[in-house]
């Protein structure tokens, strides 16, 4: 009888189901897109490399005058070399130095990044060889002019041609390409990971730069769980190593990328769970159309209600039946939501959105299907109770007699 009540007014229970179809999709779609929005920052901080921490040098300090961050130069290469030695729980150190120079290939030209790294650098930030081969120890001991192009100094100075084996000229130097890396993307910060040249760091600092210090240590820590344990080792072997009297001022900072990774799941959660409330509110306005479509069903069948209750039909008979009714009506609209939520977020991956330069995809789970799934039905058992109760209370006499 429910159902034959539900299929008699085939457009009145369609529009009722049509809050919790938007409400049940809204949900969904809100959610994918802010996990998609997680996994698209989580992986562009991850393109920087898998448990990192960096060292680099504070400001200088000369009488309470401070300088600009970085601006110290007691950071040296020494201090990677007794971090690689001296602590456990490290795969790589990759001391490095840069500075922006403009670079030549004959008539073209393209100022980039150029920065002095070791060999462990390209095991470090994941760096993947397309062409040729990255800088070796033996160009590190010779201070070979040698470089690897990031794929958009690549194409910008040679365009489709292979540029291993050609010669490019940095601050009027020549130096041979041995080696181009792939595509990595833009950075979390917007920065092109692939505008970049790689040098030999002892080259960089000899001949390029003409300094002694290091701008930066890059360590890569085994496990992420020995991150906070290796980071307080580091700051305790270099306090030492540069005479820093107990309560001095660091002249280094280690910064943790684990952190900075921790601090982005905990922003893009909260933004999710936003996103899902604001979606659940339609949800819950579906639930109130469909308490006001069942009063207005009651209203219109209070004779047939008095008939069924006059023929014996029990209170529990009457309530079951339009229980179902607006049960049915959240059931089906939840399932036709989640097929909805589907197909809107298909779209939006078809359309081939990017975020910082990397591709943007939403990302359904489990969970808000589930969730928003049971939240649809209990609204629809909630906001049936009342109508219900209401019919299943009818005195059939008064019933009897409405009009």
């Amino acid at each position: 009888m429910a159902f034959k009540a539900l299929l008699a007014n085939k457009m009145r229970s369609l529009l009722t189901m049509l809050g919790i179809i938007i409400g049940v999709g809204a949900v969904i779609v809100m959610v994918a897109l802010g996990t998609g929005v997680k996994e698209s920052i989580t992986n562009s901080i991850a393109s920087l490399g898998s448990n990192m921490l960096i060292v680099s040098p504070a400001a200088t300090n000369n009488g309470g005058v401070r300088g600009a961050a970085g601006s110290n130069t007691k950071l040296k290469y020494d201090d990677a070399k007794a971090i690689k030695d001296r602590i456990k729980n490290i795969d790589y150190v990759s001391p490095s130095v840069a500075s922006s120079y403009q670079i030549v290939n004959g008539r073209s030209n393209w100022n980039s990044s150029v920065q002095g790294v070791t060999p462990e650098y390209m095991a470090i930030r994941s760096l993947e060889v397309v062409s040729g081969s990255y800088i070796s120890i033996n160009d590190m001991d010779k201070r070979n002019r040698v470089a690897v192009l990031g794929a958009t100094v690549a194409t910008e100075l040679f365009g489709t041609d292979n540029p291993v084996g050609s010669n490019i000229r940095i601050n009027n130097a020549p130096y041979m390409v041995i080696g181009v890396l792939s595509k990595k993307g833009q950075s979390a910060m917007g920065q092109d990971q692939d505008d970049v040249v790689y040098i030999p760091l002892t080259t960089a600092q000899e001949r390029l730069l003409g300094i002694t210090h290091v701008q930066s240590i890059n360590i890569q820590v085994s496990t992420p769980e020995k991150m906070t344990q290796v980071q307080s080792e580091i700051t305790n072997l270099l306090r030492s190593r540069h005479r820093i009297r107990e309560g001095g001022d660091d002249d280094f900072k280690v910064n943790n990328l684990t952190s900075l990774m921790e601090l982005v799941d905990q922003q893009t959660a909260m933004i999710t769970a936003l996103l899902g409330s604001i979606a659940a509110i339609s949800l819950v306005v579906g639930g109130i159309g469909i308490m006001n479509i069942m009063m207005v069903s009651v209203t219109e069948r209070t004779r047939e209600i008095g008939i069924r209750k006059a023929l014996g039909a029990t209170f529990k008979a009457i309530m079951t039946q339009f229980l179902i009714e607006s049960v049915v009506i959240s059931v089906v609209g939840g399932f036709i939501g989640v097929i909805a939520a589907f197909g809107i977020c298909f779209i939006i991956n078809s359309l081939g959105l990017e975020m910082s330069g990397s591709p943007f995809k939403t990302s359904i789970t489990v969970l808000p299907i589930v969730v928003s799934f049971i939240f649809s039905v209990g609204i629809g058992l909630f906001f049936g109770i009342y109508p219900a109760r209401k019919a299943a209370k009818l005195d059939p006499i008064e019933a009897l007699r409405y009009e």
